[in-house]
């Protein structure tokens, strides 16, 4: 529909507060709010906004009570935008107007005309930040039981057969909900006892002899880090961001960047580097404390930039222009491969869980909402939103995709995104009531459509479950 948008939220970590813009279908926008609207362009026909105190935070209070929300005479200040930080805290979230509460999530509680209004305060208490984290508390203490109970070998692993992979994703899933856990949980101090029985000679975090070496450390480094309240893993995590550096292509492995593989990560095996091991790199990388200009994380941008259906802009593989859609694919190194296929012309297809997962790797390497990159893989996403689906994949890989959905908006602030029909979704409310649909009666998660990409594996499954219920919460 001609005017929607993608609304974003994309302020500093430091910003006390956030401004909600109305629908798609609204006339309204504001000049540099983050606004998006198609093709990645600024919404023109803008009012001005500012925030008021008394209102909840980053809600906008018109003129007077009677001025219309879409009234050219709702006069607030225009807001300067700070840029996107790497990581954010997650402040309360702006209350929605009421109708684009109906709007948006009717699906939730039926509309009669007579009590409307009553209708629309019961989805505000339902929907409200206070109301969604208590979902997310009752859903994440069972999937956390049944990994407790039921998930763990008697060598505290989890599905020990991956190496350290699955073990990793399981303590930091446990530990983004329970923070003491690794003081407090006989069963994550297990795990990370597991964990420190894979820690190499090298630095590397790893099974003797894996080929899933940047894999299964870059994992590692994300549950070392939320464990290390103590400062005990402080010596080897700096070993391991040695390592993980070491094992980046770049001119060590004998490349130029004229190369598509420079910059990037693959499993660790020396076969080709991709954009979702890149990704765990550049995260591991940034939570050891690099900030967005360190050369490595630079270097990978490169490699980021090469997996993005966008004409120049840093493409300049022979794939750049075939499709030209904004999202990502899996590689472009290799002579490239998405795992939806190409197209007719030879093109590597987009997909969902890749375009998230590069959006996230695009900010973390500092790039802000003003860069047409970001814009264009927005706009990838406003075209595709879906939670149904991994777009471009259908079941396979839904519950990874879940996560780099959950953790890329989230880092990116992002709010409500209108989709190409003019719909409105407040994703967090929408993520939360589609994993509390699919939650199995012991608690766990699991694809039950596609078991690729291990995802018929409860533990691997939950961990990815847990950790999109964390980048959804609303309070501190």
């Amino acid at each position: 529909m001609p005017g929607s948008s993608v609304a974003l939220r994309m302020f500093a970590r430091a910003h006390p507060r956030r401004l909600r813009i109305g629908s798609g279908k609204s006339n309204l926008s504001t000049r540099k709010t983050g606004r998006i609207g198609p093709n990645g362009r600024d919404a023109s026909d803008l009012g001005q906004f500012k925030l008021t105190s008394g209102y909840n935070r980053g809600e906008c209070r018109p003129r007077t009570e009677a001025t219309a929300f879409n009234s050219p005479t709702h006069d607030c200040n225009t807001m300067r935008h700070a840029p996107i930080a790497a990581q954010s805290p997650r402040p309360g979230k702006a209350t929605i107007p009421g109708m684009l509460l109906v709007a948006t999530l009717a699906w939730m509680v039926p509309l009669a005309p007579a009590d409307d209004a009553v209708r629309a305060d019961e989805i505000a208490d339902a929907t409200s930040p206070d109301s969604l984290d208590r979902q997310i508390d009752a859903m994440a203490n069972r999937g956390i039981e049944f990994l407790r109970n039921r998930g763990q070998a008697d060598d505290g692993s989890f599905s020990g057969n991956t190496g350290a992979a699955v073990t990793a994703l399981c303590v930091r899933a446990i530990l983004e909900h329970r923070p003491n856990a690794a003081k407090t949980d006989p069963v994550v101090q297990n795990a990370l006892a597991y964990l420190e029985s894979q820690f190499q000679p090298s630095g590397g975090i790893h099974a003797v002899g894996s080929k899933y070496r940047n894999y299964e450390t870059a994992i590692s480094v994300l549950a070392l880090v939320r464990a290390n309240d103590d400062g005990r893993y402080d010596s080897q995590l700096q070993r391991a961001e040695s390592f993980l550096k070491q094992i980046q292509w770049d001119e060590s492995e004998g490349i130029t960047e004229a190369d598509p593989a420079y910059g990037g990560a693959g499993y660790g095996s020396h076969s080709r580097p991709d954009l979702s091991n890149t990704s765990f790199m550049v995260e591991a990388l940034r939570e050891l404390g690099n900030d967005a200009d360190d050369e490595a994380i630079q270097k990978a941008l490169k490699f980021v930039l090469r997996t993005q259906n966008m004409a120049e802009n840093g493409n300049d593989t022979e794939h750049a222009d075939k499709i030209g859609d904004g999202g990502f694919y899996y590689t472009p190194a290799a002579g490239g491969q998405s795992k939806a296929g190409e197209s007719a012309e030879g093109g590597l297809r987009s997909y969902g869980s890749m375009t998230y997962t590069g959006l996230r790797s695009m900010i973390y390497a500092g790039l802000d909402q003003d860069d047409p990159r970001v814009f264009a893989a927005l706009d990838f996403i406003r075209e595709t939103y879906s939670l149904d689906t991994n777009p471009g994949m259908g079941a396979q890989g839904l519950y990874y995709y879940y996560h780099t959905f959950a953790k890329a908006l989230n880092v990116a602030e992002i709010e409500t995104i209108d989709d190409s029909e003019g719909a409105v979704h407040d994703w967090r409310a929408e993520l939360i009531a589609k994993l509390k649909a699919a939650q199995q009666d012991d608690g766990a998660w699991v694809n039950t459509e596609s078991g690729r990409w291990m995802e018929g594996d409860r533990q691997l499954v939950t961990a990815y479950t847990l950790l999109a219920l964390a980048q959804a919460r609303q309070s501190e």
